[in-house]
């Protein structure tokens, strides 16, 4: 039986095709490209979802199409499914319960980075310390290549549990989907605006840079990706709680600050 690794992502699906091949083995990476971290979820239809990604950057016909072959392609293979993820990432979390959800009784195994700690060197370089990993997106190729065979099969009574997590999330459908201690909870559009209303100051700064150190603001989580923290900052300028100086959707040239 051939098997088939799925990955929430492209990233992590990028470096897990290329362990396979330090790995020497014949084996097929899928990735899914939705960020179920954000957005709606009210259904499993994949249009108001493409829809919601359109705003941003693709054509709703074409993201329907890829997250519609995506699940097709899933739901009727038959070779053995492995599926990676962190629990410590919002996004890789979020696909993880909705996985659980649409695939039910069908079996399949589990690689969950969350224990695997990596090499660190402190930003003085003076030392090297070990951290703990929250996503598959982050772990080095070399890394992953270590963690084939530790697979574990997903039992029955975690896939009920997963499945029931994500209908609770799905009826909230919350514009974003974030991790707590507590697990995987609904989180209101302007939930991270205080991580990047804190990042700010009344001197200019360049808004990648506050968008990066936003991200950076909890290092225990992986809660969202730079596009959703770039769209808070666009909402914030037309609020007018932040000022911009050029245009706020254009990171790597506008600069924000606060007012006053």
């Amino acid at each position: 039986m051939k098997t088939l690794h799925i990955t929430p992502g492209d990233s992590a699906c990028g470096s897990l095709r290329q362990a396979i091949r330090l790995a020497d083995r014949d084996e097929e990476v899928l990735a899914c490209r939705d960020d179920l971290s954000c957005g709606p979820i009210e259904s499993n239809d994949p249009s108001p979802r493409a829809a919601w990604w359109a705003r941003f950057y693709e054509e709703a016909e074409v993201v329907s199409a890829s997250f519609g072959a995506f699940w097709d392609r899933v739901t009727t293979t038959n070779d053995r499914l492995v599926v990676w993820f962190g629990r410590h990432s919002a996004l890789e979390l979020s696909f993880l319960l909705c996985w659980a959800d649409r695939l039910g009784r069908r079996p399949y195994d589990v690689v969950d980075v969350m224990g695997l700690r990596l090499p660190y060197t402190k930003r003085d370089g003076t030392s090297a310390v070990t951290q703990p990993v929250q996503a598959v997106s982050i772990v080095p190729a070399d890394a992953l290549k270590l963690l084939f065979g530790r697979e574990r099969q997903f039992t029955a009574s975690e896939q009920d549990d997963a499945s029931r997590q994500w209908r609770r999330l799905m009826a909230e459908n919350a514009p974003f989907r974030v991790v707590t201690p507590e697990g995987l909870v609904s989180a209101p559009i302007d939930y991270f605006d205080p991580s990047l209303m804190e990042q700010a100051t009344k001197e200019w700064k360049r808004a990648n840079f506050v968008v990066g150190s936003a991200m950076g603001h909890n290092d225990d989580y992986m809660q969202t990706g730079d596009l959703m923290l770039r769209a808070r900052v666009v909402a914030l300028v037309g609020e007018g709680k932040l000022l911009a100086d050029g245009d706020p959707w254009d990171m790597r040239t506008c600069r924000i600050r606060l007012p006053g």
